[in-house]
Formats: C-alpha cells, sequence, structure tokens
C-alpha cells in the first residue's frame, strides 16, 4: 500500500514539474521586427541569387520535361482514341513553364 502511494506521489511530481517546466513564457524585449529587417537585409542579395540562377531554372527544367512527357501522352492518347486531342493537362503545365520562365523578372517587384 505504501509502495502505491509512494509511485502516485513520484507521477503527480513529475508531471507537476512537467507542466511548470513547461509553462514558461518566453518574452522577448526590443524591436523584434528591426532585426528581422536587418537579417532580410544581409541576406537578401543570396537569397535573390540563388532563387534566380538555381531555384526558377530547375522548376522551369522539370515543368519542360513534364510537359513535353504529357505532350506525348495526350498525342497517343488522340491517336488509340481517334476522337479529340486532351489538351488540358499541356496548356496548364506550359502556363507553368511561362510563369517560372518570366518569373524572376517581375516576383521581386511584388515582394
Amino acid at each position: 500500500m505504501k509502495n502505491k502511494k509512494v509511485n502516485v506521489i513520484h507521477k503527480l511530481s513529475t508531471i507537476l514539474f512537467m507542466i511548470t517546466y513547461s509553462i514558461t513564457t518566453v518574452s522577448a524585449k526590443g524591436d523584434v521586427s528591426g532585426v528581422i529587417q536587418e537579417s532580410w537585409n544581409n541576406a537578401e542579395s543570396q537569397i535573390r541569387s540563388v532563387v534566380d540562377n538555381v531555384i526558377f531554372p530547375a522548376l522551369s527544367i522539370i515543368l519542360a520535361i513534364f510537359l513535353f512527357i504529357k505532350l506525348g501522352s495526350s498525342y497517343f492518347d488522340y491517336k488509340k482514341n481517334n476522337d479529340r486531342f486532351e489538351w488540358t493537362a499541356p496548356s496548364i503545365l506550359f502556363v507553368c513553364l511561362v510563369f517560372t520562365l518570366t518569373a524572376p523578372k517581375f516576383i521581386w517587384k511584388l515582394l
């Protein structure tokens, strides 16, 4: 009986400790937005060069590959069915490809 009481007290004290440990609040003193703006200003040129020279070209290549694959599969579906060519998926991929090719020229003005 005594062992059960000790075990319950031990568990309750552990739970109480975890609750008090996790309740503590963190408050930031000072100019948080100024620090964020300063960090952005320091890293902005690096982020822009990586996005313009790596991210958008990689997306363009992936979308171009998907576009040609989808055009080929749509053509084979057309040949198999002999009724109509499905333009929806290739046109969506084409619009996305045009967007990723032209985005570096205007995306930074929006941000």
